[in-house]
């Protein structure tokens, strides 16, 4: 769903374990990683997308979860102009994101990155909490921090 702005309506997910670590998950076939995320189907609200999005690229499922917490507003950030596709309409010129914070209530063993008929990543690791602002693409980092710290206080980051 893409809003009149060009902002497709999209959750991101950050998953914590039990020390406060963070999943940080690597692209198929690139060296970019980056933390779950996907968009909102017109008929889903955000928390039925994060559920879907969360299975389909982790392969956990909501009851290997809990929620900690999830934003207050909308964060947004745009394309660079050589990633927006002009030809497809409506043009989509950026993310507009709900964030949720989970808690891993379950093993490492519940990730599965290769579940879905096309997975998304096809390699994970545990971070610390902060390791992501360094390894995000550029144009991602902004909501990243915003989210990141927005969470820091439910998580003792």
């Amino acid at each position: 769903m893409i809003d009149p702005s060009g902002f497709r309506h999209n959750v991101g997910i950050i998953v914590s374990n039990a020390t406060g670590r963070v999943l940080w998950a690597r692209r198929v076939g690139r060296e970019v990683w980056q933390f779950p995320q996907g968009g909102i189907k017109r008929d889903e609200t955000p928390e039925a997308a994060m559920y879907r999005e969360l299975a389909e690229e982790t392969g956990l499922q909501a009851h290997h979860v809990e929620i900690v917490g999830c934003t207050r507003d909308w964060l947004k950030y745009r394309l660079p102009r050589r990633m927006i596709r002009y030809d497809q309409q409506p043009i989509c010129v950026g993310q507009k994101q709900i964030w949720y914070m989970l808690r891993l209530l379950g093993s490492d063993r519940d990730v599965q990155l290769d579940i879905s008929e096309v997975p998304e990543f096809d390699n994970w690791k545990w971070v610390d909490y902060w390791y992501p602002l360094q390894q995000v693409a550029p144009f991602k980092r902004s909501v990243y921090e915003r989210a990141l710290a927005e969470f820091a206080p439910l998580v003792g980051a």
